[in-house]
């Protein structure tokens, strides 16, 4: 059995994975990213093989992608965000599609064909709103632990989007309605109304949408609101928040293969 490895260091949080020759995961990890990126892959490394139960030395070819790609030394090569998050979704729905990445510090569009050959992508990079930490901040402001937000949005009622975009602004409007004695779960689901109406705005979504990043894995009900904003309904695939760190590993297999 060969194995190959994909690790994806983000803003945030870094997440690595080890495939078979059959594309399965085998082992996989994740923590923060930390300030020592190198240190960080490497434990996530030894991690993942222990649950895979392999030696590391039995990894055939590893790739690096993220934030921290260039910061991975044991890596044989790197690869963008944009090409292993499409590679990671197309893997479980083989069809035209249209990902949307919810990162901590972007969000990314991304459109691919039938055969999972991308057509064209769009970053958002300008400004924290639509991002992770949008949701972040949003919390930090309502004393709230960030794991709280979905459950509160679920239970709310009420359609109430933030009116300003900018995260700063945004944070006095919650200010303002905590002070009107507005619910906190309105305001945590006018947040997440807000991070959807700035991902809608970037791009168009055309065939099945598929919602990765570990935004929408801790945040479900976001991809939920996501699909109603778009009329449509928005798929996860296993583990989203891996789904880069899994596709570079099917690069690194398939450019085994190809012996580059």
């Amino acid at each position: 059995m060969e194995y190959f490895c994909g690790i994806d260091i983000g803003a945030s949080a870094a997440k690595l994975v080890i495939v078979d020759n059959q594309g399965h995961i085998a082992g996989k990890a994740m923590q923060r990213s930390g300030v020592d990126y190198t240190q960080t892959a490497r434990t996530l490394l030894d991690q993942s093989a222990a649950e895979a139960a392999i030696d590391p030395a039995q990894i055939v070819r590893s790739l690096s992608t993220g934030y921290g790609r260039d910061n991975v030394p044991w890596s044989d090569g790197k690869m963008t965000e944009i090409a292993c998050h499409g590679r990671g979704a197309y893997f479980h729905f083989q069809k035209r599609m249209t990902v949307i990445d919810i990162g901590a510090q972007d969000s990314k569009i991304i459109h691919l064909d039938a055969g999972g050959r991308r057509i064209s992508f769009k970053m958002n990079r300008k400004c924290a709103a639509g991002t992770g930490a949008f949701l972040e901040e949003i919390a930090h402001r309502l004393a709230l632990d960030i794991s709280e937000l979905n459950a509160l949005a679920e239970r709310s009622t009420k359609n109430e989007p933030l009116g300003s975009f900018c995260t700063v602004f945004a944070a006095t409007e919650v200010l303002a309605r905590i002070r009107a004695g507005v619910d906190v779960a309105d305001i945590v689901r006018g947040a997440f109304c807000s991070v959807v109406n700035r991902i809608v705005e970037m791009d168009r979504v055309e065939g099945l949408l598929v919602a990765t990043g570990g935004v929408v894995a801790h945040n479900p009900f976001l991809a939920t609101l996501l699909g109603r904003a778009l009329d449509t309904e928005a798929h996860m695939p296993p583990d989203p928040q891996y789904t880069g760190a899994f596709g570079a590993a099917l690069f690194a297999m398939q450019q085994s293969r190809k012996g580059q």
